[in-house]
This record gives structure tokens, C-alpha cells and sequence, in this order.
């Protein structure tokens, strides 16, 4: 059987192995538009088969907004707002949380900083009070700021020792030198050392307001016992975040290989190329020329012809990843030294193929079914949907996508995604960072790790 054959026989088996079980869930998902006397919205999806009850908060300007001179800012003012705030130090809030059985993470990327927020239904309210406290009024205390600190420097130096985060990296700032978009969101030893708890206060004070707010809500709640917690919670935010801009850029284009030396036996290679914003028309095409030529699974092109016919690697993928301001298409891959230059050679070899002749008939309607059956996996527990409600509100997708998305896919038709093809896909601006000691690289650019 041809790989083509294969792709679609495989991606329809596993299709229709739970197409029709997980089509249940999908149709009971009902999403409402709450909003509190204040004006505070949140998207709700009631479950009332669990006293259990999942918040995803998002504040739009992340780790991009940083000054270049403190690189990380984000992230070590995320990494500290649950280590104490208002009248609780870091002990007293994390046992507070340990009380009521509830977890409060925060965290920052490039373009959001955000809360993950569980508790027992029975506890929301509390548990909401110390979201409040941490956003309003944390502490950055002493010996936590020092702890955490520590913390993120160390990671910073075992990033150095990790193939895949020197190679993606090194990808990031040769794809977008002089912007935001090329720095670590964990910024660097320096940035990270000069980082004080003022400057940690003004970015709270700065960040997080109302115009930025994005809440998503999931569980045992309604809808009047949600808005009296929305006003409490976030009412006393500023209405407006501080100015703050990041520009709209492209990665470069570029059909290098670079090479940072490591003596390790398999070479870890991180690889891309521009790609596609989420508001672009093109979008559901891309997303299906994107998982037939290299999805995560074993059905793809490249999986086929890098693993499963030559065993050159255990897994090689790609997908669209969408910024707030530019748009990528990233993969990796990781081979033995000696078959590194072959793996390169053949994603690239497939993504031109792909490129100029594009999906047959039968991949896209493999690609559909798969996409389409297994999206109601994402339902699967209260926190996942969370992140669902909270990335459609920030791609301003709609109240009603739940009930569009598989629509819009199954309407791309052969002509479209051979054209999208067409257009969104260059192997010759495929960029390919290789950490390792690979042979035979010729024409290989080598830098150092440390670059």
C-alpha cells in the first residue's frame, strides 16, 4: 500500500474509533455570555456532574511587553503571585489553598499572562477571594522573591544543558532578531538578576485591568452565582492597562542550517518557517495541509516517510502556531548524528512536494474526519475546556464556534487547500536550528551555544 493509502486508512480507523462516542459531548456543550452589575464578561460552561468548578484567566500583553533590559519580567512577577498576597505570606496562602483543596497557578508566554484556577464548588468563593488577593495585592516578599529567583536562574542554566530548549532558542532569536518575539519569556541571568519587586508591582498595576481581562469559566456553577464573584474578584481592577505596544513583525526568511555542537548521540533539530495568522481566511486549509503533511500522529506525511519507512527518527511533527503579531510554522524532529542531514533533506523534499502538488482527495477527507471526530476530546475534563473558552475569547472567535468549527473545516474543498498549499508552504525559507553532532551537514552555519 502507497503512503497516501496508508494516511487515509489509518487516519479513518482511528476516526471512527470514537467519532460517534465523543459526538455526544460536543452537542451538550452550551456556552453563555455571564456579565457582572460592573460589566465584567466571562464565557460559562455549566457542568453540574462534579462539585468541582475551573476558572482560565487571561490578561492580553505577556512577556513581549518586558524592556529589553528586564527581559523575564513577566514571568517572575506569574512565578510569585501565588507566594503570598494582602495579609497572607507564602506560607499562609499556600496552606489557605491546601484547605479548601483548590490549586492557583499563574504563568506568562509571549502574548498573555494567566491564572488556572480549581476548586470544589463548595469553596469557589473563597477560592476566588484569594485569586482577588493575588492580582490586587501580592506581596513579593523577601524570601519567596529570593527562592524564586533562584529558581529560574537555575532553570536558565540547565536550559543550556537541554538540547531541544538551546535549539529552540537559538530557532526564536534567528527568526526574529531585534523584536520581542526572539527573547526567552524566561529572559536571561542578567535580566533576570536586576528584576526588583518594584518593578514586579508596577507591571500588576500596569498589566492587569479590565480591557485586557479574558475569563472562562467551566463546572458546578451558574450563571447568579457567577456574576456577584466576577464584580468581587475583578471589579476593582483599572478599566484600562498601561500603554504598551508590540509591533507586527514576519520571521526571517531563511533556508539555513545552523549547528550549535553538543556530544550528545542523536541530534535534536528544531525547524519552521512563516505561517498563518488565526484571523487569516485560510486558516481551516492550512490547519488540514498542516496535520496531513506533518501532524503529531503516525499518519502524516512526513511521519510515514521520516519513522515509519526509514526509522530515522521516533517522532517528527509540524503544526501553525499563531502569535499575537506574527505567525510560525514549527517543527522538530530528532535523529541519530549520523541520519540528521537525510531527515532535513527529507522534510524538505516533502514539504515541496506538498507544496507543489498538494493533499489528494482522499488525505483532506481522512484529515477531516480525524479533525473533526476528535475535537471533542478537548472536552474531557473542566480545565481543558477552560483553556478552550478562554483561546476563543483571545482569537475573538465568537460565542458560537463550538458549533462552527467542524462546519468550517469540512467546508475546504480540494482546490482551496492545494491553493493554501501553495501559498503558505517554502522549502526554500525553512529554517532548521540542529543541536548535537551531526555529520555530513554540509554548508552547515556553526554556532556556538551560548549564541
Amino acid at each position: 500500500m502507497s503512503g497516501v493509502g496508508r494516511f487515509f486508512l489509518l487516519r479513518l480507523l482511528i476516526a471512527l474509533a470514537f467519532a460517534v462516542p465523543a459526538a455526544l459531548p460536543a452537542r451538550a456543550v452550551t456556552v453563555q455570555d455571564v456579565q457582572s452589575p460592573g460589566g465584567i464578561t466571562a464565557w460559562l460552561v455549566e457542568d453540574h456532574g462534579l462539585p468541582v468548578v475551573s476558572v482560565e484567566v487571561v490578561f492580553r500583553g505577556g512577556a513581549a511587553l518586558d524592556p529589553e533590559d528586564k527581559a523575564g519580567l513577566a514571568n517572575v512577577t506569574a512565578s510569585l503571585l501565588d507566594e503570598g498576597a494582602g495579609d497572607l505570606d507564602s506560607t499562609a496562602f499556600q496552606s489557605r489553598l491546601d484547605d479548601l483543596a483548590s490549586s492557583l497557578d499563574f504563568a506568562a508566554d509571549r502574548d498573555t499572562v494567566s491564572a488556572h484556577l480549581r476548586t470544589l464548588s463548595a469553596h469557589v468563593g473563597a477560592t476566588f477571594g484569594l485569586l482577588r488577593l493575588a492580582l490586587t495585592a501580592p506581596r513579593f516578599d523577601k524570601e519567596p522573591v529570593a527562592r524564586v529567583r533562584g529558581q529560574i536562574l537555575d532553570a536558565l542554566a540547565r536550559e543550556k544543558r537541554r538540547p531541544h530548549a538551546v535549539a529552540s532558542r537559538l530557532w526564536w532569536k534567528n527568526m526574529f532578531p531585534g523584536h520581542p518575539y526572539g527573547r526567552s519569556v524566561l529572559g536571561t541571568p542578567a535580566s533576570v538578576a536586576h528584576i526588583t519587586p518594584a518593578d514586579m508591582r508596577n507591571f500588576v498595576h500596569a498589566r492587569f485591568a479590565k480591557d485586557a481581562l479574558i475569563v472562562a469559566v467551566v463546572g458546578d456553577i451558574t450563571p447568579a452565582a457567577l456574576k456577584p464573584l466576577l464584580e468581587k474578584t475583578f471589579g476593582s481592577l483599572p478599566d484600562r492597562a498601561a500603554p504598551g505596544r508590540v509591533a507586527d513583525t514576519v520571521p526571517r526568511r531563511s533556508d539555513a542550517v545552523m549547528v550549535a555542537d553538543m556530544p550528545i548521540p542523536q541530534s535534536v533539530v528544531v525547524f519552521g518557517q512563516e505561517g498563518l495568522k488565526r484571523d487569516d481566511p485560510d486558516w481551516y486549509a492550512g490547519l488540514l495541509v498542516l496535520d496531513i503533511l506533518s501532524g503529531s500522529g503516525l499518519t502524516s506525511r512526513l511521519a510515514l516517510e521520516v519513522r515509519e519507512q526509514r526509522g530515522l527518527a521516533y517522532s517528527v511533527s509540524a503544526s501553525l502556531n499563531p502569535l499575537a503579531h506574527a505567525a510560525v510554522i514549527l517543527g522538530q524532529v530528532a535523529s541519530q548524528n549520523a541520519r540528521v542531514a537525510q531527515s532535513i533533506a527529507l522534510i524538505r523534499g516533502a514539504w515541496r512536494r506538498m507544496r507543489d502538488q498538494g493533499p489528494t482527495a482522499a488525505e483532506l477527507e481522512a484529515a477531516k474526519t480525524y479533525l473533526t471526530g476528535s475535537f471533542p476530546l478537548n472536552f474531557d475534563s473542566t480545565g481543558r475546556l477552560a483553556r478552550i473558552l478562554a483561546s476563543m475569547q483571545f482569537e475573538r472567535l465568537g460565542l458560537g464556534y463550538l458549533d462552527r468549527r467542524n462546519a468550517l473545516i469540512d467546508g475546504v474543498t480540494p482546490v482551496q487547500a492545494k491553493r493554501v498549499a501553495r501559498r503558505i508552504l517554502d522549502p526554500d525559507s525553512l529554517f532548521f536550528v540542529v543541536v548535537g553532532s551531526p555529520v555530513n551537514l554540509s554548508g552547515a552555519q556553526r554556532v556556538n551555544l551560548d549564541e
